[in-house]
């Protein structure tokens, strides 16, 4: 152990002897961790056992910033917990499912006492005390009940804490601050303001009336007992997006991050240049490493999901004040709301058709390309000396299409795998000979996305024809391909998309469904005109859309009566599998 860890490491002995810190760090030191990693692992784990610690020593193993003295931040909250805590969890699921996520959902059901602050590791320990100090003091004079009253804007939705209570939740949080100060030297702020319990922020306008009908089913005089619970994140990743991986990954490179359901991985969305479509670069929370991984393996996952809990102090209980109403809970199971007695699945688009009198837009995008699965050198692989196409693996389609400057056309317009033909035969309908392909440019994507500063070369509609393909020659398109400039600006595009979703559905017949096929943008971009909302952020709309697997699709409904387009459950089931990499036989017989 070197002098400088050696005497850290009696100062934090010394100064809390007698505690659990020592028997925490001890069998650390025994195994030889340095005294930094080792208090680093336990702030990491919160202080919990001394075998969690080991075990994120570990993983971390090959973490380049292992021992970079960066702290945890730590932020104290006022959670509630029993009845109360339910119906609160009820309305995010419900608040979700009926008006989308907004940024109450990063987080559980709080009031935030104290912001985020930084200590360092060796420190931690005191605010463990703090907390404690702070409870006892304020403990009798802890409200019995805590009166929430329903606050409401366009943009925050929330319970409103009452003054004389708030002012003694705020001295227990001025005292925290001050304990903290003094025993681990650290800078707390306090919340001086009014004293809040977010339900619903930053949600679109036309959902206030949803998020005010389902919050006035909350009784905030349901039987509660609130904690207050010390949480700690990484500051490196504040900014970051979060995603959850579903699904496990081995690596087929070494710049590729090993995955395991569960794992998390911080990814920033302003550092993705190097990442090719489908793909992502990002760190794992649990090995610390850095790398690329395939977006559709994860799902987006809360800010929250990451933080660690540390230590909690409970106040008293409440008296149930609504005993009557739990008596009279709907019809549940598990607490999620009981799914539909019917199902939508249906085999074909004329059933569907059959089963849907409004008229509706089914917008999904295209299934597996090779070059998601082979990379960008994907027609390097597929092409022969003499410049003729061949079928190095069977999820290479058996042949392409004839194009007027032979197979070089296709390395900007990459077909699809064996898989995706698969996967798109599975999931729209079977319908190549029953209904024509109209070919509408103006629902492209992006033109800033594509390579080069030309109009993307598609196939022609004559081109199309020869290779059997069922399209209508007689469609105007409301943006032909020449119209199209290359490295267009966001709102161009948009511009573009919302034009050419105004014509198709103007042209279309009032009633059945209209099948809209294309990249993974067309989500947004088609969908967002039909619902009357203005186009998203640019920043977040590339973030978006990266998430969108193979098949993605977004269904509209339009509602007559209200004169409205509505965003409702897709009438087919998604479609999920996993990865199968590559293999090679001789590394197999030399390997063994």
């Amino acid at each position: 152990m070197a002098a400088g860890e050696t005497q850290l490491y009696a100062k934090v002995f010394n100064k809390l002897k007698g505690r659990s810190t020592p028997s925490l760090l001890d069998p650390l030191l025994g195994m030889g961790f340095p005294a930094h990693t080792a208090l680093k692992a336990l702030a990491a784990t919160g202080r919990k056992t001394a075998e969690e610690a080991s075990n994120w020593l570990h993983c971390h193993c090959n973490d380049p910033s292992l021992d970079d003295p960066i702290p945890q931040e730590y932020a104290l909250f006022l959670c509630p917990t029993g009845p109360l805590l339910d119906k609160l969890q009820d309305f995010w699921r419900e608040s979700r499912r009926q008006c989308a996520k907004n940024r109450a959902h990063e987080v559980f059901p709080h009031i935030t006492l104290c912001d985020f602050f930084t200590c360092e590791d060796q420190k931690v320990e005191y605010l463990y005390e703090a907390l404690k100090r702070a409870g006892d003091r304020t403990l009798r004079a802890f409200p019995s009940a805590v009166p929430l009253v329903l606050h409401s804007s366009i943009s925050y939705l929330g319970f409103f804490v009452d003054d004389s209570p708030a002012d003694i939740i705020r001295e227990f949080a001025v005292m925290f601050a001050t304990e903290a100060s003094v025993l681990a030297d650290c800078t707390v702020k306090p919340c001086t303001k009014q004293l809040h319990l977010t339900l619903a922020h930053k949600f679109y306008p036309h959902h206030q009336r949803t998020l005010e009908q389902l919050a006035r089913a909350i009784n905030p005089s349901h039987s509660c007992q609130w904690t207050a619970t010390l949480y700690s994140r990484d500051m490196r990743f504040v900014h970051y997006q979060t995603l959850r991986v579903l699904f496990q990954y081995k690596p087929q490179n070494v710049d590729e991050l090993t995955l395991s359901p569960g794992d998390y991985i911080f990814v920033d969305p302003t550092q993705q240049e190097e990442a090719s479509e489908g793909w992502v670069i990002g760190i794992s929370q649990r090995t610390g490493c850095r790398g690329f991984l395939p977006e559709n393996y994860t799902e987006r996952a809360s800010e929250c999901d990451t933080w660690v809990r540390h230590r909690t102090y409970t106040f008293s209980v409440t008296p149930d004040l609504s005993s009557r109403k739990d008596g009279e809970a709907s019809s549940r199971r598990n607490g999620e709301p009981n799914p539909p007695s019917s199902s939508r699945s249906l085999s074909s688009l004329q059933s569907l058709q059959a089963t849907i009198v409004r008229r509706s837009v089914l917008v999904v995008r295209h299934g597996e390309r090779v070059d998601q699965i082979f990379g960008k050198s994907w027609l390097q692989q597929c092409t022969t000396p003499d410049g003729r196409y061949y079928r190095p693996d069977l999820n290479f389609p058996r042949s392409l299409p004839k194009r007027s400057r032979g197979i070089k056309d296709f390395e900007n317009d990459p077909p699809l795998s064996s898989c995706g033909i698969f996967q798109s035969r599975m999931a729209e309908f079977k319908l190549e000979k029953k209904v024509k392909i109209r070919v509408e440019p103006g629902i492209f994507e992006w033109t800033k996305w594509e390579a080069g500063k030309t109009t993307p070369t598609l196939m022609t509609l004559e081109e199309m024809k020869e290779a059997d393909f069922n399209v209508s020659l007689d469609y105007r398109p409301a943006f032909p391909l020449a119209s199209l400039l290359p490295a267009e600006s966001y709102d161009d595009y948009v511009h573009r998309c919302a034009v050419s979703m105004e014509q198709i559905v103007s042209t279309c017949p009032q009633d059945g469904v209209i099948l809209v096929v294309g990249h993974s943008s067309a989500l947004d971009t088609c969908t967002r005109p039909l619902l009357g909302l203005p186009p998203r952020d640019c920043a977040d709309f590339a973030q978006l859309v990266r998430k969108v697997p193979s098949l993605g699709m977004c269904f509209c409904e339009e509602n007559k009566e209200e004169g409205k387009w509505e965003l409702v459950n897709p009438p087919v089931k998604t479609l999920t599998h996993g990865s199968n990499s590559a293999f090679n036989w001789r590394n197999w017989i030399q390997g063994n």
